[in-house]
């Protein structure tokens, strides 16, 4: 009897990128280490390459490896455990009237448009802020693995759709929901809180799937515009010795610190979360 031949396993090329200026630490260096994702196997690659802390751009799963810096560290929300807070609980009940849909990761006008209105005001002097409507199809069209875009609409009139305030595009993976990029109006007078809306909502779809979490993304402590991530309890962080729950006193303390007045200053202009997959070359 033959013995039994099958296709050897094609372990992945990883590449890493030139050093650039840091997005999240003035005075930083940073780099990635990135592979690719394709052919049929793309979407068991990109789930394990998730749960070490590696992130999708496109085709292109990536994961910082800075020479001397851990600063960034990989977030997840233990969705079936989630208990919303007194604000949270508000942010649900002021926009639960919105209209979610899942549709296919197709970009249209309408998206861009509404992206163009999120960084001029969020990112303003981002490297985004330069996309064209090409560019916004490449990042929601391109893509090898399992993945949707979530529109958000306010009710509309008769068969009218109403009018469209946000959207995120999503991998779903076997352990949960990955929110690779999410866009609001932010200058929505009656809708505080859409960005944060948008977590709650994958929090409650992936609770309501028996998935059991949300991955948020990296987390970077000192820097500002990334501790909307802490607001979300429990939450896990990756460590050298894999996931762990962030302790309950050290999570309220960073909330506190999140959420504390501060004194208005202007801000340097930085790079939106990673969206293209411009900088990841392959070279031979």
């Amino acid at each position: 009897m033959q013995p039994e031949v099958t296709a050897p396993i094609r372990f992945p090329r990883f590449f890493v990128t030139s050093p650039a200026p840091c997005p999240y630490l003035p005075g930083k260096r940073e780099r990635k280490v990135f592979t690719e994702l394709r052919g049929e196997n793309a979407d068991e690659l990109n789930e394990a390459l998730g749960r070490i802390g590696f992130r999708r751009s496109q085709t292109v799963a990536y994961r910082p490896s800075c020479l001397d810096c851990q600063a960034c560290v990989s977030v997840r929300v233990v969705a079936d455990e989630f208990k919303p807070s007194s604000s949270q609980k508000r942010t649900l009940k002021a926009n639960d009237d919105l209209i979610a849909t899942e549709c296919r990761p197709w970009a249209t006008a309408e998206q861009f448009e509404l992206l163009q209105k999120y960084l001029a005001a969020r990112h303003p002097g981002g490297g985004m802020t330069q996309m064209e409507e090409t560019d916004f199809a490449d990042m929601v069209e391109h893509t090898s693995v399992t993945s949707f875009l979530i529109e958000y609409r306010e009710p509309g009139t008769g068969a009218e759709q109403g009018r469209l305030v946000g959207a995120c595009l999503t991998d779903y993976q076997g352990d949960g929901l990955s929110m690779i990029y999410s866009f609001y109006d932010p200058e929505h007078g009656d809708r505080a809180g859409l960005g944060n809306y948008i977590i709650l909502d994958h929090i409650r779809r992936a609770a309501g799937n028996g998935l059991p979490f949300v991955y948020l993304g990296y987390w970077v402590e000192g820097a500002e515009r990334m501790q909307y991530k802490v607001r979300y309890r429990p939450l896990e962080r990756l460590t050298r010795s894999g996931w762990e729950r962030m302790p309950d006193a050290e999570q309220k303390r960073l909330i506190a610190a999140a959420t504390a007045p501060r004194a208005s200053r202007r801000e340097e202009a930085l790079p939106a979360k990673d969206g293209l997959a411009s900088e990841y070359k392959v070279t031979e």
